[in-house]
């Protein structure tokens, strides 16, 4: 029996047998060529056919793991692009050498040069030039560049590609070790999402100490990994998997109760969600509504703009699944870390504070009618809410209210039925909304704080750099300052208020949010019952 020990990045117990995957270059052979044209176009081909996967992975991930752990996915087709990573390519190729090679010896100079680097956040970046450089050579020979399971497994590696990680077969992935990685890892972030044990960080010894097909006992609480356990360690960690998984069936016992403090106060508790196929998975896990259903998988799964009716049919699909439950639909978000080339947006230095989301919406009201129609028509079909975000003035607010007019006057016209009854509100995501959230809540229904973003802006760190998490405090006095600040003015004017950032489900906050007078939650789906678990558990008069 071998211990070991790592981080553990999500609270599970796991048992069964070792696979080792990970991060393999595919065998790349020198061979003197002597048509370099005709490799060179050999080369671009693969780039577009390895851009044309990414793409693909991107709107997985996006189903699967959520846009923010997706948004790699767009970093790497960027880096396809690289001008240094391309004229290293070239060069060797001109110089009459196969490219195959070529990449394979870009790769190896690209990685050694930023894993020998101090910076974190570079050296992580040596991992990314091996995904996107492993593709492109599985492109150039016409192979398969996943790596699947035939059977439940506890998938051990060195480290995990974002790509790797995303194609595994999430139902036979028992859990995740690695020698590398970090809690705010593609692969530990995967592993919360599935709610399976995950340690990191274990380093060399790991895979020395592994072999295929070793029975293992996967601890995520304390980070330990125990390999070939004797017979009394894997009794006591069969017991110990047994009263967690009891733990987890007591949350499912919530299950068809009231979200509602000891005093008697109701919460709204919603899911998050980011396709109409994970209505179901908001259904199996109690939702008493939709807070947030992200409406840009439409766009970004696609060639061109969804047509009217193509969105009409997704609204409605929600709509009639939720059995006259809220849903809250957000309008387009496109922008910033989310990109759908046909639209042709312009390269921005800094596009996380460019044209984006509402601000593409009202400078191309033609997509935006389109989108207004098909909510509208689909609000004859359910309880529909309709969110805007990146709202910082309340001229865009009146700009917006001028549109719906007009949509529902060109519906009445048209005989086409809709609902008066729709709910309009808007995202509370900048300080300057927050700020002048005394203006904005008596021209909507709603406010619904977007806390990924609204930390981002407030505190000035890019919420995608890994170098800035010492200084990326979410609990910063400043945003529950501007949380609270707009709790306060909706309720003056009439509005309710939510929470649907990745601080909704963060339960050392519950009670604050609770005591602010936030009326609604809305998280991922497999946190619905923990954080009903929480409020029950609240006495707002103490």
């Amino acid at each position: 029996m071998i211990k070991l020990h790592g981080k553990g990045v999500c609270s599970a117990i796991a048992i069964g047998q070792a696979k080792i995957v990970g991060s393999k270059m595919p065998i790349a052979q020198k061979r003197q060529i002597t048509d370099t044209q005709g490799e060179i176009l050999r080369f671009n081909e693969a780039k577009k056919r390895a851009g044309a996967q990414l793409s693909e992975i991107y709107k997985r991930a996006l189903r699967e793991v959520g846009e923010t752990s997706a948004q790699i996915f767009e970093i790497h087709q960027m880096m396809l692009e690289d001008e240094d990573y391309n004229e290293s390519v070239l060069s060797i190729i001109n110089e009459g050498i196969n490219a195959e090679y070529a990449v394979f010896k870009t790769c190896e100079s690209f990685s050694e040069l930023l894993s020998s680097m101090d910076d974190s956040y570079m050296r992580a970046r040596a991992l990314d030039i091996k995904d996107i450089s492993n593709r492109l050579i599985s492109c150039l020979k016409n192979e398969d560049s996943g790596e699947g399971v035939a059977e439940k497994c506890i998938i051990c590696a060195y480290d995990l590609s974002p790509s790797e990680t995303v194609l595994l077969d999430k139902d036979k992935v028992l859990a995740f070790v690695l020698s590398q990685g970090s809690a705010s890892s593609h692969t530990a972030i995967l592993a919360r999402n599935m709610g399976i044990a995950a340690v990191v960080g274990v380093g060399d010894e790991l895979l020395a100490r592994i072999s295929e097909g070793d029975m293992l006992c996967v601890d995520g609480y304390t980070g330990d990994i125990i390999i070939s356990p004797d017979e009394s360690t894997l009794d006591e960690m069969k017991r110990r998997k047994a009263q967690d998984e009891r733990k987890k069936e007591l949350l499912k016992s919530l299950s068809g109760k009231e979200t509602i403090t000891l005093d008697g106060t109701k919460i709204n508790l919603y899911a998050n969600i980011g396709a109409v196929s994970h209505v179901g998975e908001a259904i199996f896990n109690d939702a008493e509504g939709i807070g947030l259903f992200r409406s840009e998988f439409l766009y970004l799964e696609g060639n061109d703009y969804p047509s009217e009716r193509a969105q009409f049919l997704a609204y409605k699909k929600v709509l009639e699944s939720m059995n006259g439950k809220r849903v809250i639909i957000r309008t387009l978000d496109i922008g910033a870390d989310k990109q759908a080339p046909y639209f042709c947006l312009p390269k921005e230095e800094n596009p996380a504070l460019g044209l984006r989301a509402i601000r593409i919406c009202l400078t191309r009201p033609e997509v935006f009618k389109t989108q207004l129609r098909a909510l509208y028509r689909a609000s004859a079909f359910g309880r529909l809410g309709i969110m805007f975000p990146m709202i910082v003035s309340v001229d865009e607010v009146l700009k917006i209210k001028d549109l719906c007019a007009e949509v529902m006057t060109e519906l009445e016209s048209e005989g086409i039925e809709f609902s008066r009854e729709v709910e309009l509100g808007i995202m509370i995501e900048t300080p300057a909304s927050a700020i002048i959230s005394d203006l904005l809540a008596p021209c909507v229904d709603f406010f619904s704080v977007g806390t990924n973003d609204l930390t981002q802006y407030t505190l000035a760190c890019d919420r995608q750099s890994t170098t800035l998490d010492e200084f990326c405090d979410t609990h910063h006095e400043a945003i529950l300052r501007l949380i609270a600040l707009s709790a306060e003015n909706a309720h003056k004017h009439g509005a309710w208020i939510g929470i649907c950032g990745e601080l909704a489900s963060d339960l050392s906050l519950t009670e604050t949010f609770l005591r602010m007078g936030i009326d609604e939650l809305s998280v991922s789906p497999a946190y619905i019952l923990s954080v009903r678990d929480a409020v029950r558990k609240i006495d707002l008069t103490k």
